[in-house]
């Protein structure tokens, strides 16, 4: 028999915790907060201080390539400093990077949103997803995105799963590995009512999804070639944001989570809102 345990294991509140990574080589999980006031070192203050900083990736060359505001930057950790490296959506000055990852290539995939009013109130259609390749070429896949969000690769690296959280809906596309080109867009599941809308997403070893459900207090797992919901993990807080895996082999998902805009009747009864936590399967004999 099996049974699954959640444990809260960071316990430092983020307004919105999102990005989840496992660092292998470390041992460790990084992650970043999105808030209107980085603990960077800019150069113009008072502007650095409007950008968000929607996506954060560990880089093979050091530190990380981020998605801020409209652009994707390079940030040396230890200098606390920034470099552009690629301004999109140029047009669009209300618009911000949202969530972001990396493609078995090592292409950066991350999308764009317009800036919120509050949590999920914004204007709609006004993002796209890009690509932001090795020799920093950005590419710009489809656009008319409410807010994107997460996204993943299957395990033979030929279908992208992608989800634009206001469409309450998981869709897969073909992949092809060697161009980062995306064709034959598909619906392969569509929330449930009371399940919440569709955030941070992974892919475990057997290649089922697992979604971050947003004001849904819960992750769940799906099974993309069936568009079956397999499995419902509640968490002790309504605003869950994004997962990954890790741990020593892999087998511990970890979930992120939101305390913004919650007031303190909300926190009183969610006081672990913005923490991080582990969902760990536990078998018995």
């Amino acid at each position: 028999m099996s049974s699954v345990k959640v444990k809260c294991v960071v316990k430092e509140r983020c307004e919105i915790g999102e990005g989840p990574v496992w660092e292998e080589k470390e041992g460790t999980l990084c992650g970043h907060i999105r808030t209107e006031d980085p603990p960077l070192e800019p150069s113009n203050q008072s502007e650095r201080d409007k950008k968000f900083v929607g996506c954060a990736v560990p880089r093979l060359s050091g530190g990380y390539v981020i998605g801020e505001g409209r652009s994707f930057g390079a940030l040396d950790w230890e200098s606390k400093s920034i470099s552009t490296i690629a301004v999109i959506d140029e047009d669009k000055p209300n618009n911000r990077f949202n969530e972001g990852k990396v493609d078995p290539a090592g292409r950066l995939f991350a999308g764009t949103m317009a800036m919120e009013e509050r949590p999920t109130v914004l204007e709609l259609k006004q993002g796209s997803l890009f690509s932001l390749n090795k020799d920093h070429i950005v590419v710009k896949h489809f656009n008319q995105v409410d807010i994107s969000n997460g996204l993943d690769w299957s395990l033979d690296h030929k279908t992208f799963y992608y989800i634009d959280s206001l469409t309450y809906t998981v869709e897969a596309f073909n992949y092809d590995i060697n161009t980062g080109s995306i064709s034959n867009r598909q619906m392969v599941y569509k929330m449930d009512e009371g399940e919440g809308i569709p955030d941070g997403m992974c892919i475990d070893a057997d290649g089922k999804l697992w979604v971050a459900c947003y004001n849904g207090g819960r992750v769940i797992q799906i099974d993309p070639q069936t568009g079956v919901c397999l499995q419902t993990v509640k968490l002790p807080v309504d605003k869950t944001t994004s997962c990954c895996f890790g741990g020593r082999d892999y087998s511990d998902l970890y979930v992120t989570s939101a305390c913004k805009g919650m007031d303190e009747a909300d926190m009183a009864k969610q006081p672990q809102a913005g923490c991080v936590f582990r969902v760990r399967v536990c078998v018995s004999v």
